[in-house]
C-alpha cells in the first residue's frame, strides 16, 4: 500500500497523475471513458494511447491509489469501473505542490525544417507553413469549442482551454508572419528579354 505522507509517488510517470487527475473530478469512469476525457488534452499534452490508460491504471490499482468495481454485463462480460481512493487523491495533491517544475519539451517539426531552409525547395516550405497554419486553425476551432461546453462545473480546465486559445493565436500570428518574411525573400522574378530578331525564314 502507498504512504499517503510521501511527496508525491516515486516511479509515477507523468500519464499516471494524468489519470489519477482525470479521476479526481468525483466521477467513476471505466478505461474507454477515462480515454475519451484525455483526448482534451491533447491541446496542451498529449493524448494517451488506449494500451497506456490500462497499463497505468493496472499500476495505480495495485499501489492502492484508485479502487475497482467490476460489473458483469450479457454475454459474461466485465466492465471495470474506476474511482480515486483517499491515498490518490493524496498522492496527486503531493504531485502538484511540488516546488519544481518540468519545463515543456518543443519538439518542433516544421521548426527543424525551416532551420534547414537553405536546403529545401522554397515552395515546399511554403507548403509546409501553410498546412500547419491550416491545422492551428482547426485546432483552434476544435478547442473552442471544448472550452464553452467545461463552464459552470470545469473552471480550471475551462482556464486551460483560453490559455489553449491564446497560444494557437500566438502561433498562428508567428506562422503568418515567417511566411510573409520568406515571400520578402523570395528572388525577384528575372525579368523577360527582348524579343528574339526575327529569322530569314519570318520575311
Amino acid at each position: 500500500m502507498a504512504d499517503p505522507h510521501r511527496p508525491g509517488a516515486p516511479g509515477l510517470p507523468a500519464t499516471a497523475y494524468a489519470v489519477l487527475g482525470l479521476l479526481s473530478f468525483g466521477r467513476e469512469l471505466t478505461g474507454y471513458d477515462l480515454r475519451k476525457w484525455s483526448m482534451n488534452m491533447r491541446f496542451f499534452y498529449w493524448s494517451p494511447a488506449q494500451s497506456q490508460v490500462y497499463s497505468e491504471l493496472r499500476r495505480l490499482l495495485a499501489q492502492g491509489y484508485i479502487s475497482e468495481r467490476q460489473e458483469t454485463q450479457r454475454g459474461s462480460q466485465t466492465k471495470r469501473h474506476y474511482r480515486i481512493t483517499d491515498t490518490g487523491v493524496a498522492a496527486l495533491r503531493a504531485w502538484l505542490s511540488r516546488d519544481e517544475v518540468d519545463p515543456p519539451v518543443i519538439k518542433h517539426s516544421v521548426m527543424l525544417r525551416l532551420f534547414f531552409g537553405h536546403q529545401a525547395d522554397p515552395e515546399e516550405l511554403h507548403r509546409a507553413l501553410h498546412g500547419y497554419l491550416s491545422w492551428l486553425r482547426e485546432q483552434r476551432a476544435d478547442l473552442g469549442e471544448v472550452g464553452r461546453g467545461l463552464l459552470p462545473d470545469f473552471r480550471y480546465p475551462h482556464l486551460v482551454a483560453v490559455w489553449g486559445q491564446a497560444y494557437y493565436a500566438a502561433e498562428t500570428a508567428a506562422v503568418e508572419a515567417v511566411l510573409a518574411e520568406l515571400e520578402r525573400l523570395r528572388p525577384p522574378a528575372t525579368p523577360a528579354g527582348p524579343p528574339a530578331p526575327p529569322g530569314p525564314q519570318d520575311h
